[in-house]
């Protein structure tokens, strides 16, 4: 077997493939309809780009899934920003698809999702720029070949898009070593008297939690290195639902999950009460509400739906039902035992008892909270 064929059989099997893997199809028709202008190393044009995260028909009349769900006006400035010198910082509350875009925008630019750094608390300074090899380095001193590229080396080497994921989580020095290489384009390396010029086509794209602030904030200097989008949480209810929707069934997929006949129903519900806690105000308006202290996030909403739907495909019918989604809900709302119970215990009494339609959903709530 081929080191390709390899290659693509891992793929294959991979629990969560990369982008450039999983929407390999939609890229290949991307760029065989794409006779716009690219800049240089780019995979494909930015507005082929933009169609790649937004979706669109194709003149073949391939179909582009959306990637995103949000404002258009977003996603063009943060690939015109990819097309030019500056860096890219998509901020956000938790929740908001910053990874997911950044992953797609890196696979659509480079081909390539995969030279990334995760940002934590320990996070060292050889993640951003370089490390060594340390039996090269004791054999036969500082070379190249002892040297171990980071994921951003490699970029700048190659012309291509870096991500940095959690960025103010990365202590305070050690984001400081981005500075010179997203202001002079350079990454010395001066126990060999060199350095490390990037190319054309390499940029870099970060991401930060703005639920973050005060951990480790960015300095002027760096901020001023960015462009920076913010990504909104879904306007609409139905905005929700229906990125829920596409994440449940692309997971569902790899999980070899049956679709959910009438999932929808229970999506939107599930929607509808992270909505409702989340901006402390009932959907028609009439009702004031606690918010508990999670963040009841899009991306909780999939976690719970998916989890939902294995309950239901395993120990149920395969249809996806109040109780299938009542625990998971009960665990992303009552963080704090003390305080979210109480207001968890008030949303189910003053809301969920009496809405038309509710009663099973209610009945299965109070079950899970005994």
């Amino acid at each position: 077997m081929t080191v390709s064929a390899t290659t693509a059989v891992v793929a294959n099997e991979a629990l969560r493939p990369h982008a450039e893997d999983a929407f390999a199809d939609e890229l290949k028709a991307l760029a065989a309809a794409d006779d716009r202008p690219r800049p240089v190393r780019w995979k494909l044009s930015p507005w082929a780009v933009s169609t790649y995260l937004l979706g669109g028909t194709l003149a073949d009349g391939t179909v582009i899934t959306p990637k995103y769900v949000g404002p258009r006006r977003l996603v063009e400035v943060a690939v015109t920003t990819l097309a030019t010198d500056r860096a890219l910082l998509l901020l956000g509350v938790p929740g908001t698809a910053k990874t997911w875009v950044s992953e797609h925008l890196a696979a659509a630019v480079s081909g390539d999702s995969t030279l990334l750094v995760q940002g934590t608390a320990g996070t060292p300074e050889e993640a951003v720029r370089y490390g060594w090899n340390y039996a090269q380095l004791l054999a036969h001193g500082p070379s190249r070949d002892a040297l171990v590229p980071s994921p951003v080396m490699r970029a700048m080497s190659e012309g291509m898009t870096a991500r940095v994921e959690e960025l103010t989580r990365i202590p305070a020095d050690v984001q400081d070593a981005l500075i010179t290489i997203l202001s002079e384009k350079t990454l010395p390396v001066p126990e060999l008297g060199q350095e490390v010029q990037a190319v054309r086509g390499f940029n870099l794209i970060a991401t930060a939690n703005d639920r973050d602030r005060g951990v480790n904030e960015l300095s002027s200097a760096l901020r001023r290195r960015f462009n920076t989008v913010v990504l909104p949480l879904p306007a609409t209810p139905d905005d929700e639902v229906d990125i829920v929707s596409r994440r449940v069934d692309q997971i569902g997929s790899s999980l070899d999950l049956p679709a959910a006949p009438d999932g929808l129903v229970e999506i939107r519900r599930v929607v509808t009460v992270f909505r409702e806690l989340r901006n402390g105000v009932t959907t028609d308006g009439r009702t004031k509400l606690k918010s508990p202290s999670g963040t009841l996030s899009t991306a909780e909403a999939i976690s719970v739906v998916t989890n939902g739907l294995a309950l239901a495909a395993h120990f149920g019918d395969g249809i996806l039902r109040p109780g299938d989604v009542a625990a998971g809900i009960l665990g992303a709302v009552v963080r704090d035992p003390a305080a979210d119970r109480v207001v968890w215990q008030e949303y189910l009494e003053t809301v969920v008892r009496e809405r038309d339609g509710w009663k099973d959903f209610y009945r299965a709530c109070r079950e899970v909270s005994a």
